[in-house]
């Protein structure tokens, strides 16, 4: 689950994360008001989406104009720059062309900027530790640094069993050429920014850029923080900062029926039990010169009612231009999956596509329930049989 900056900064904050004081807005009046509540005279005006690149970006409605990140010196100049973004799409790298639409804003405190970092905790998996990643290249996306400036990037792990330490942190302070007091700020912030993570359930905490002010202190200029969602039925109170227009509709649907659903750019629906099944579904419809439009792994112990509604959430998605049910009947029946297919194709008056593969438990009984269907669904032996013949299939039919 991921939240807007603000909420990042306030959870942070309450953890003793150097942040700057700043005011959420829902109007451009209140971001006027906020600018009496701040030091100034500078201020910053942010619009809040899920996205990052706001500052790069653009809105719809004036490509040509400023983005989602603007200077203020007065109340009037953060009236004016609030009334650009609120109601506005503002279309980043990551939002794609498509955008999301800005709510709210954030007017903040400017601050002397003399350096900018970056720096990020995220679990390694090959390390299987909570590992602080640091970076003089503050301000450019990390993983265009790690593609031309690998060696400008700088990790360290932290063992579980005895948590952070200030070495850990000094370590990184030296790699970044910090001195003197930023030593000892940099510490502090690397502490606190480690017990948040662990304590919240984070899947990652990202500040980019990390500034050095010219007094020497560290202050996170922005603010990620994503949370691992398995661990959210023990964090009651974060589930209150969710937005859900920030979510994707077909995703938030999923949810409800415990699907694991993830929409994708390509046409060709995918529904499959399993995770692992599903990314080698994926894989081999790119292989035959397809491309996926999501990721859904129904689970084990799918009902016909949640297959059912896996698959209107798939032909929900106007991209989607056939289909690839691929089942691996352990837990799951191939009865049962077929039943559920029936039954949303006949429901939603299917007009694309649909190749079916099953094998495993009841596979006979399944195929059969297919084949007496009076749908046309084609019936495929193996994957790569299903995958060549889905590819084909929405060829033909473009």
């Amino acid at each position: 689950m991921n939240i807007h900056e603000y909420q990042a900064k306030e959870l942070l904050r309450g953890y003793g994360v150097a942040v700057l004081q700043g005011f959420v807005a829902w109007t451009p009046e209140e971001a006027a008001l906020a600018t009496e509540k701040l030091p100034g005279p500078v201020y910053v005006v942010k619009s809040q989406i899920h996205a990052g690149g706001r500052g790069a970006g653009h809105f719809a409605h004036d490509p040509a104009g400023k983005g989602g990140v603007r200077l203020a010196k007065s109340a009037a100049e953060a009236l004016e720059a609030a009334s650009a973004m609120i109601g506005h799409v503002l279309v980043t790298k990551q939002t794609g062309p498509a955008g999301r639409r800005v709510s709210r804003v954030y007017v903040e405190a400017g601050c002397d900027i003399k350096r900018e970092l970056y720096l990020s905790l995220l679990v390694d998996r090959e390390t299987s530790r909570i590992t602080v990643v640091a970076s003089t290249e503050g301000g450019m996306e990390i993983e265009q640094v790690a593609e031309t400036q690998p060696e400008r990037i700088m990790r360290v792990a932290v063992d579980p069993a005895s948590g952070i330490f200030p070495h850990h942190a000094r370590t990184l302070a030296f790699g970044l050429g910090l001195e003197g007091k930023q030593v000892a700020s940099f510490t502090r912030f690397v502490t606190a920014m480690y017990r948040a993570f662990t304590e919240l359930d984070c899947a990652i905490v990202e500040v980019n850029p990390l500034v050095v002010t010219g007094t020497g202190d560290i202050i996170a200029l922005d603010a990620k923080v994503s949370f691992d969602d398995n661990a959210l039925y023990r964090q009651p109170d974060l589930e209150k900062l969710r937005d859900e227009a920030e979510e994707d509709p077909k995703e938030l649907e999923a949810a409800k029926y415990s699907l694991n659903y993830i929409a994708l750019d390509g046409t060709i629906g995918c529904m499959v039990n399993g995770a692992g099944l599903a990314m080698a579904t994926m894989d081999i419809i790119k292989l035959y010169g397809g491309s996926p439009a999501n990721f859904l792994d129904v689970g084990g112990g799918a009902t016909k009612e949640r297959v059912t509604a896996a698959f209107k959430i798939i032909l929900s998605d106007p991209h989607v231009e056939g289909i690839l049910v691929n089942i691996f009947g352990g837990i799951m029946r191939c009865d049962v999956i077929a039943e559920g297919v029936i039954a949303a194709a006949r429901e939603v008056s299917l007009g694309v596509p649909l190749v079916v593969r099953l094998e495993g438990t009841n596979v006979d009984l399944g195929k059969e329930i297919l084949a007496q269907s009076g749908l046309p669904i084609v019936s495929a032996d193996n994957l790569a049989d299903a995958a060549e013949k889905v590819v084909r299939a929405v060829k033909e039919a473009a």
